[in-house]
């Protein structure tokens, strides 16, 4: 259903046939190579089983023990005795493989398009309109690797609404995508249509979407789904130190 960039990504070395078919049991990973920030993290793919990865220390904190399998109330017990807490999970959202392949590119001169350096005007406008919040979590940012943007006319001309940004994801050729439409244009589709033509130029570029919101976040699930993107899984990441 999803692509072989997704898959090799996310299970990275393991196959589907490696994990557990029960939802809440998780196969085992010990890894010394896993930065810092994500010393622990846990997978659950949608449907099945998933993965928790550890560097070796947090392992053996954790009592973990690398290809074996562990219970999400048994790693949550474990957790809680080694004081090691998680951020909070992530939805991840991917597009199917026969949804990317059929994506076509908006036309030129249509009210949506690729922000360059250009528009730092109007990005700028953009930026100042919105709640400060919504543009932190978004993190849209008009010198990300790919910004998508949807105009509507203005009294001084088209005015920017709608933007959407990503970048290369872990160093691979997945596109980390945020979005962000001004509050009062939300509802009329132009951020699942600012989302789609960022997802078609990604995969020109030989990349695709990646979006991920927090599972709390019901207008970015709803947006994703309206995007055709389906769930993947839900992913979690060991609290930064600072927090």
């Amino acid at each position: 259903m999803f692509s072989t960039a997704v898959t090799d990504h996310w299970l990275a070395g393991l196959a589907p046939a490696d994990l557990p078919t029960t939802p809440g049991t998780y196969r085992v990973v010990v890894d010394a190579d896993l930065p810092a920030a994500r010393r622990l993290s846990v997978l659950d793919l949608a449907g099945t089983g998933g993965v928790v990865r550890a560097t070796p220390e947090v392992a053996a904190a954790l009592g973990l023990v690398d290809g074996a399998t562990v219970e999400a109330a048994a790693l949550s017990s474990a957790r809680t005795s080694a004081g090691i807490a998680l951020n909070g999970a992530d939805h991840v959202f991917h597009l199917p493989a026969a949804a990317l392949a059929a994506l076509t590119t908006p036309a030129p001169g249509d009210d949506v398009r690729v922000l360059t350096a250009a528009d730092a005007d109007a990005f700028a406008a953009f930026a100042a309109a919105a709640p400060g919040d919504d543009l932190d979590e978004a993190y849209v940012e008009l010198d990300h690797w790919l910004v998508v943007g949807a105009f509507v006319a203005g009294a001084d001309g088209p005015r920017l609404v709608t933007a959407a940004s990503a970048y290369p994801w872990a160093g691979t050729t997945l596109a980390d995508t945020g979005v962000l439409t001004l509050p009062e244009h939300r509802g009329r589709g132009l951020g699942r249509r600012t989302v789609r033509a960022l997802a078609a130029h990604a995969h020109a570029r030989g990349h695709e979407p990646l979006y991920r919101c927090q599972l709390d976040n019901a207008a970015s699930v709803a947006l994703a789904r309206a995007a055709g993107f389906v769930p993947f899984a839900t992913w979690d990441v060991v609290r930064p130190d600072d927090d």
